[in-house]
């Protein structure tokens, strides 16, 4: 129960708090998941910034999609990295996400991903980690 409440917690101090979210796999195509929540976010108030190496230069909701995470520029101010990729790449996403962005604050990773070692990772630098969850389910949830 401790552990569930603390998680509440920590999903509704993101939802009020969070402005920049980079999507690592947003993809254009309206009909994917990756869309949905990042327009959901849109909604909320939060600049949604595009990671998909695919579609690097072109535009997603209005917003530059860039390469990976290293690639985005800093004044960006990206507080959370929300990972729409499978749980084998998550690792490399966490790690990019510690080294290139000194805003960040949440590291999220979608339903059914997870990799714990890297939540480790992220946990041991101060960043609050959701694993194996969706924002547009939880957001509306806890507030």
């Amino acid at each position: 129960m401790t552990i569930q409440t603390t998680v509440d917690d920590d999903i509704a101090r993101i939802a009020r708090t969070v402005k920049v979210v980079a999507i690592v796999g947003l993809s254009p195509n309206e009909a994917r998941p990756s869309w949905g929540v990042a327009r959901y976010l849109q909604s909320c108030g939060i600049r949604v910034i595009p990671v998909n190496p695919g579609h690097t230069g072109s535009t997603i909701l209005g917003e530059k999609v860039h390469a990976d995470l290293a690639s985005i520029p800093p004044e960006a101010g990206v507080q959370m990295v929300d990972i729409f990729r499978r749980s084998e790449a998550v690792g490399g996403i966490v790690d990019q996400a510690l080294t290139h962005l000194r805003d960040l604050q949440v590291i999220w990773t979608q339903l059914g991903v997870r990799d714990d070692a890297a939540a480790a990772r992220g946990r041991a630098a101060g960043v609050t980690v959701i694993q194996d969850r969706c924002p547009k389910i939880e957001f509306p949830r806890v507030l």
